[in-house]
């Protein structure tokens, strides 16, 4: 049911055809009707909020222009329908400049016309505030305290730089761990921000082919090259307006990366395929699980480039330095699975406790759910006891830690039994180990 009626004014000084047009308005019982037969006596009333105005071109008193420019003055979401007994295309095109909806013609199908034309309106609006309501929940969703779960030093201090981020236009670099929350913090400064109506934007670095990136963040026009069978749209211009994350930046190729800068510099992109230039305005929020500056003294990573987008540094703690956290977002995850799965929502024993807190966490915050939610699933009553928690080092590790080896020494391991397990599939396994395709090559050449 909607809000308030959807009100419709009726502005035709031909009492006929005002009482026609009021009866077959009427036919709808959703549809409020009010009628006046002059210009003055519309605009004295535009106070009462109408949905839709139809017209009449030629009233005794005022033009129809001019009535027109005066409502959208008024209210630019009233939609105005104009009505005339001529069809005068070079005023049918002034009006539409000015804002009118549609121009009706008036003839022996004006009922099924004008009906259709006031529907149409009608489904547009139940839209807009549908999209008003999905961008409410999408905000509050992204809420800084329902993003970022904790009370801890290192939680507060995100909040605090979140806050910042949203003040202004600054680009973002957040950095951290793998499963740290990178995104959900590149949210959380879209969504409270001024671009919070416009798009969010992710783009995966690691996870586009080195021959796709161009077109994937720039577009390219039909026929640009083999398979260009249609014009596609890049990121750049998907994101106009909002917010443009791009993850894991490290992993883009150093030959594309001038083109990014200028991108970046001039506010402004070019399409694979064509010359012309096409202004683009999106926030720019990037994110990683390297050390940039390492990447620009190895020669991996522009130094114009780092610099242009470093901005705000958000450091994102890894889960075994937030402390209590670890309870506390336990216990959120809890809540959140239980409630998903209708189950009772389920309560940690003291020693399910003492072994989340002595676990360091490898996968951060994405491994604690994957945890917590087969936790749920393997204990058998309302308690979750240490039994139900299985950790990463209760099966994975173990068997590997009896020799010494270095962190890389262990990744290139862990990377290897995965290619073995999946076939070879680099793709399959940079998506199961959060990394991109393109480190798994790099480690994989280091052995060599």
């Amino acid at each position: 049911m909607d809000e308030k009626p959807f009100k419709i004014f009726v502005v035709e000084d031909d009492e006929w055809y005002n009482r026609l047009l009021v009866h077959n308005l009427s036919m709808n019982p959703d549809y409020e009707i009010e009628s006046f037969t002059s210009g003055k006596e519309c605009l004295n009333n535009l106070h009462k909020d109408p949905d839709v105005v139809t017209l009449d071109y030629r009233l005794p008193d005022m033009k129809g222009l001019e009535i027109l420019k005066q409502i959208k003055s008024e209210n630019e979401e009233i939609q105005v329908i104009l009505i005339s007994e001529q069809d005068e295309i070079e005023v049918v095109v002034e009006l539409l400049k000015y804002g009118a909806y549609d121009y009706i013609v008036k003839s022996k199908d004006i009922r099924e016309r004008l009906l259709n034309t006031v529907n149409n309106i009608r489904k547009g609006e139940r839209l807009k505030r549908e999209i008003v309501t999905l961008r409410s929940e999408v905000k509050k969703k992204y809420n800084f305290e329902n993003t970022i779960i904790g009370n801890s030093p290192a939680t507060k201090k995100i909040f605090s730089l979140i806050e910042k981020a949203t003040r202004t236009n600054i680009s973002v670099m957040v950095t951290g761990e793998t499963g740290t929350g990178k995104e959900l913090v590149a949210k959380a400064i879209h969504y409270n921000s001024q671009r919070a109506n416009k798009p969010f934007i992710a783009v995966n670095m690691a996870a586009i082919p080195k021959d796709l990136t161009e077109s994937e963040l720039f577009g390219h026009e039909k026929g640009a090259f083999t398979g260009a069978n249609i014009r596609r749209i890049g990121k750049f211009e998907e994101a106009n307006g909002g917010t443009l994350f791009l993850d894991e930046i490290a992993e883009m190729d150093i030959s594309l990366q001038a083109k990014l800068l200028r991108a970046l510099q001039e506010k402004e992109i070019v399409r694979i395929g064509s010359n012309k230039s096409i202004k683009t305005d999106s926030r720019i929020i990037v994110a990683t699980n390297q050390n940039l500056q390492d990447a620009v003294l190895k020669g991996n990573f522009r130094q114009d480039l780092y610099y242009r987008l470093f901005g705000l540094s958000i450091e994102l703690p890894a889960l075994r330095n937030r402390g209590n956290d670890i309870i506390t977002l336990s216990k959120h995850f809890i809540k959140e699975f239980c409630t998903e799965n209708k189950l009772p929502v389920k309560s940690l024993t003291t020693s399910a406790v003492g072994k989340l807190r002595s676990y360091s966490f490898p996968g951060n915050i994405r491994e604690l759910k994957s945890v917590i939610e087969l936790a749920i699933t393997l204990s058998d009553n309302e308690e979750i006891t240490d039994e139900s928690i299985v950790l990463g080092n209760d099966a994975l590790f173990n068997d590997k830690l009896d020799g010494e080896m270095s962190l890389r020494e262990y990744n290139i391991r862990i990377v290897k039994k995965y290619l073995d397990k999946y076939d070879n599939n680099t793709k399959i396994v940079a998506d199961k180990l959060d990394i991109g395709v393109a480190t798994i090559y790099r480690m994989l050449k280091e052995t060599k």
